[in-house]
């Protein structure tokens, strides 16, 4: 009789393995419509928002990084909270494809292991994501990214290193991996919640390889800007999920060199 109940439990649960990959993939998609109203609606407390930073417009160059370092402690943790909602924002979008594929190969277990290691991959993705917003900081404390990124030389070689990067071989390779996630998953798939987990780390090194330089360029023209916020978005996405997606990163790679020299040429010429 037991046996007969685990037998049915386990067919109940393959007819709704479908239409439960269907909603966490939606789900995935509520959180980043979420994260994504809270940065325009910005009802996510700033560093330093209550001093000087009232007076400083935080989609500003260098300006959210300057009222983290000015408000110690808090401020940190606060930048790295906002940063983040901002990665679940850009990122969670186009790893979709990869958690839906990940949830469909769990549907011989139980739903709360399932949605389990599924929580774990998202969970250890965003915690490698949010360390990363400790970079502009460590920068900030030592070169103040308000002085300098406004200036033609940062923001030209900024893009001159973005296109270079963006037309390397080692980009293509992480590239590749973050356009299958079949072969990810044949190659790095790990059982239990510890190794969701750790498969959420890994996915999430060649997230950051793919799309370190796109970001490093959101930094230099403002952190929370919300226009280049939504145009990388769009970029490193196309690039990630499409299948002309590779020419994409390219053809940004050729403008971004072009328009880094453009720029460092005026700043030589002095025009």
């Amino acid at each position: 009789m037991e046996h007969r109940q685990e037998t049915r439990s386990g067919r109940q649960s393959r007819r709704l393995g479908p239409r439960e990959t269907r909603f966490v993939g939606l789900g995935v998609y509520v959180l980043a419509l979420v994260a994504w109203l809270a940065m325009v609606a910005r009802v996510l407390p700033m560093p330093g928002g209550g001093g000087t930073g009232a007076a400083l417009d935080v989609a500003d160059p260098g300006v959210p990084e300057m009222m983290a370092a000015g408000a110690g402690f808090r401020g940190w943790v606060l930048y790295l909270v906002m940063w983040g909602v901002m990665m679940i924002a850009m990122m969670y979008p186009s790893s979709v494809p990869l958690v839906r594929l990940y949830h469909g190969t769990l549907a011989a277990h139980p739903r709360h292991e399932r949605l389990l290691r599924v929580g774990a991959f998202l969970g250890s993705y965003t915690l490698l994501w949010t360390s990363v917003g400790v970079v502009p900081l460590l920068v900030n404390q030592f070169v103040p990214l308000g002085r300098i990124a406004g200036t033609g030389v940062v923001f030209g070689g900024t893009l001159l290193l973005l296109g270079v990067y963006q037309l390397s071989s080692y980009k293509d390779q992480c590239l590749h991996h973050c356009r299958t996630p079949l072969g990810f998953l044949l190659t790095h798939s790990r059982p239990g919640i510890r190794g969701a987990a750790r498969m959420g780390l890994e996915h999430g090194r060649f997230c950051l390889g793919c799309c370190w330089a796109l970001f490093a360029f959101m930094v230099v023209v403002g952190t929370m800007n919300l226009v280049w916020m939504a145009l990388i978005t769009v970029v490193l996405s196309v690039e990630r999920t499409v299948s002309w997606g590779g020419r994409l990163a390219r053809g940004v790679g050729v403008v971004a060199c072009v328009a880094g020299v453009v720029v460092l040429g005026t700043v030589v010429l002095g025009v």
